[in-house]
């Protein structure tokens, strides 16, 4: 099956923009799966692998971009013919290092290689370069969504592409995230479970239906912050929507305050407070 599959590499230097042009070039050359730092994209989905971009240090990135574990090569080919591969696009820095992602993953030979100087100027690359250098910032070919759990403790925001192709043709629209490796970018930090629970309170102080809180809880997970709330509502208000609202409005608060992601949050009703 693997046999079977058209293999394109996509060679750039590092931070000369490749990722933020993964998915014009996928689709220019109606290639639907994409191999970057690790991770396997079928279109705008992850489906298998890891980011090599989340590893703490810059021998384990390389390592996990290179797919030299056995078990990290197994999960990619394992994938691929389950969703029955056609065709797929692998990014590199050099022409080495996509021969040998291929050759680990049991792919073919490379049949066609676009360079990042095919699709952008000296000027797109240079100034990659610097966002890359003086900001940190990565760009990972798939929307926000998509990682925001894989990526909790790193910085992340959506950055949306609009490519005209002229002649009538339909425009390229794709949703790509920015990342900022808490490790390259800002150093290590850890956020107290103290802080979820401050930040918990403060928001449900400010809703007129919620009087008070009684416990809060915080566990942590490898997907996030799991958070427990019991709250005393005011008597008269709708439940059900008062705690649906403030859970939905909690986690997004949270979220864009700590850069960490809520794998979930509980918030029981424990009693009601009647104002007079």
């Amino acid at each position: 099956m693997l046999k079977e599959i058209k293999v394109f590499a996509f060679v750039g230097p590092s931070g000369t923009g490749k990722s933020y042009r993964a998915q014009m070039v996928a689709a220019e050359n109606n290639i639907h799966f994409i191999i970057d730092d690790g991770l396997l994209i079928k279109d705008n989905e992850v489906i298998a692998g890891n980011s090599a971009k989340k590893a703490a240090t810059k021998i384990e990135t390389v390592k996990k971009a290179l797919f030299i574990k056995e078990e990290q090569s197994k999960e990619i080919q394992k994938a691929l013919k389950k969703y029955k591969a056609e065709s797929i696009l692998l990014l590199g820095t050099s022409d080495g290092m996509v021969e040998k992602i291929a050759e680990n993953l049991k792919l073919p030979k490379i049949s066609k290689t676009i360079y990042i100087t095919d699709v952008a100027t000296e000027e797109e690359m240079e100034t990659a370069r610097r966002i890359r250098v003086t900001e940190g910032k990565h760009v990972i070919p798939v929307p926000t969504f998509e990682i925001k759990k894989d990526f909790s403790g790193y910085l992340l925001d959506p950055l949306q592409i609009f490519k005209s192709r002229g002649n009538g043709q339909k425009p390229y629209i794709s949703e790509k995230s920015i990342i900022r490796p808490t490790f390259s970018y800002m150093g290590n930090f850890t956020i107290s479970d103290n802080v979820f629970k401050q930040l918990a309170e403060y928001l449900a102080n400010k809703l007129e239906e919620i009087n008070r809180v009684l416990k809060i809880r915080v566990t942590n997970s490898d997907e996030g912050a799991i958070i427990y709330m019991e709250v005393e509502v005011i008597y008269g208000c709708n439940v059900v929507e008062t705690l649906r609202d403030f859970k939905q409005k909690a986690i997004r608060e949270i979220e864009n305050w700590t850069s960490m992601n809520v794998a979930k949050m509980d918030v029981v009703a424990k009693a009601i407070y009647y104002k007079d």
